[in-house]
């Protein structure tokens, strides 16, 4: 009986602690077609989320929660660059820099290290306004040291900086030139930013943001897609984990203090309840809401597809000094 009681006991706690996160706001309009989000919000109020399908789908909103509604295709062209996968561009990263919009790219195909990011600019946001620039610099090719996708772009101290990769040896940074439209140092003097030891090193979609007096590096761990061809033991799914670091370039650690280098990083949203899988995250103001942590995830209620994949924003709080939903 005592035996039983405690494996109650201890399976309460369990559901309670995952149960704990909250669920995402509401959204209304078009809320599928939301992998690897991306979003900015223009000076009109004008919301735009741009994300992986069509060469980057675009989505506008007057509203975080919507109406969402679909625009087209950022690059109807797809890239110049000739890599294989320039016609199917995926993991946006959108960001303002002075007047001009960027919106970096990868180019590549799913589980191969034949990648590329990639840059468009706009004065606008709009479809039809974006010129393709073609490579930022960050290529990689099968025996590089990372795999040249999932890029987001950061600032620190009047410096800009591109964190990136995904698997092969995990997530990166490099210095950009002002504008951001290129590396500026060499490509193999990346920095490594973050690295899980034991294979298989399934990291990715770094995004850094600055907070008080630490950078804090989001990222993505574990099986992103495919959930309706083969579903992953349970835990190995996306999830979202963070850790931090007084400098912009690391060393990272995690709430615990173990090194983001060590396969450290502290989980702060993680399947709950219908959320499954969620994960591709960024964060970003909200003129009502205030921080906001946006991602994609699966509502198990509806499907698992990857076309089914959902837009979900959670309020975000910092005041412990590490995030929280």
């Amino acid at each position: 009986m005592h035996s039983a009681f405690m494996t109650f006991l201890i399976l309460t706690v369990i559901s309670v602690t995952i149960d704990a996160y909250s669920n995402p706001l509401s959204c209304n309009g078009i809320c599928t077609n939301a992998h690897d989000p991306s979003l900015i919000r223009r000076n009109d109020g004008t919301y735009f989320r741009f994300s992986t399908g069509g060469n980057i789908a675009v989505h506008t909103a007057p509203s975080i929660q919507g109406p969402w509604i679909y625009n087209g295709t950022a690059l109807f062209d797809g890239s110049k660059i000739n890599k294989t996968g320039s016609n199917d561009l995926w993991a946006p990263d959108v960001a303002k820099f002075g007047t001009t919009y960027y919106l970096y790219y990868s180019v590549g195909t799913f589980g191969s290290q034949d990648s590329a990011i990639g840059v468009a600019t706009s004065t606008t946001l709009d479809v039809n306004s974006w010129t393709d620039l073609g490579s930022t610099g960050v290529e990689s090719v099968v025996g590089s040291k990372f795999n040249a996708i999932d890029s987001s772009l950061q600032s620190s101290n009047g410096k800009l900086y591109m964190n990136f990769g995904s698997f092969w040896s995990d997530l990166f940074q490099v210095e950009m030139t002002a504008p951001p439209t290129t590396i500026a140092e060499a490509v193999a003097t990346v920095t490594q930013i973050a690295f899980v030891p034991t294979p298989p090193q399934a990291q990715e979609a770094a995004f850094g943001y600055q907070y008080g007096d630490y950078y804090y590096l989001f990222f993505s761990i574990g099986s992103c897609c495919k959930y309706d061809v083969e579903k992953p033991a349970a835990g190995d799914e996306y999830k979202i984990q963070v850790c931090r670091s007084p400098s912009v370039s690391g060393p990272f650690v995690d709430k615990s203090g173990k090194s983001c280098l060590q396969g450290g990083g502290t989980t702060i949203l993680e399947s709950h309840s219908w959320v499954y899988g969620p994960g591709g995250q960024g964060i970003i103001r909200d003129p009502e809401l205030g921080l906001v942590l946006y991602y994609h995830y699966v509502d198990a209620r509806i499907g698992y597809s990857d076309a089914q994949k959902q837009f979900g924003v959670n309020k975000l709080d910092f005041s412990s000094g590490w995030p929280c939903v």
